[in-house]
């Protein structure tokens, strides 16, 4: 009778300890709260943070020159074509960059100033193109918003 309970694995025998039991788990592995003593003697490891803007080398802005103009369509919910770039930065690092604004005035080999910022539906574009900086013009007939897309008071001066 006792083998055929060993077997089965319904009962307790010797052999089996309290340590590696389905109720108790094995406590080496799910402890994984430090020690004092291990906290004296290892330092706590400090979380790596993620540079989300790697091309910028922690500047705010960098220069580029548009090598390639694209099309690209977001992610599911939305639909619209959206207008990105491809640069070529002064540390020889190539990215997307996308353009704000309705329409813009970019060609090729035009030079550019790029920000960080992601585009929530463009998978793997990270910088923003500054407009009225360089060869990239500001919107015209902006009326809020205008610090962002590079457009002066009209009122100021008419």
């Amino acid at each position: 009778m006792m083998e055929l309970v060993d077997m089965l694995g319904l009962g307790s025998s010797s052999s089996v300890s309290r340590g590696s039991s389905p109720l108790f788990g094995n406590f080496k592995t799910n402890c994984t709260m430090p020690t004092y003593n291990q906290i004296c003697r290892f330092k706590r490891k400090k979380k790596r943070k993620l540079n989300k803007t790697p091309a910028l080398e922690k500047c705010p802005q960098k220069k580029g020159m548009c090598m390639k103009m694209v099309l690209r369509t977001p992610k599911k919910p939305n639909s619209a074509l959206r207008k990105l770039t491809k640069l070529r930065l002064t540390n020889k690092k190539k990215v997307y960059g996308y353009i704000p604004g309705e329409g813009h005035n970019l060609k090729e080999y035009s030079t550019v100033l790029i920000r960080g910022g992601r585009v929530k539906d463009l998978p793997g574009v990270k910088y923003h193109l500054i407009r009225g900086k360089l060869d990239f013009s500001g919107l015209k007939d902006r009326r809020t918003s205008r610090s962002k897309y590079g457009t002066k008071n009209l009122r100021r001066y008419v």
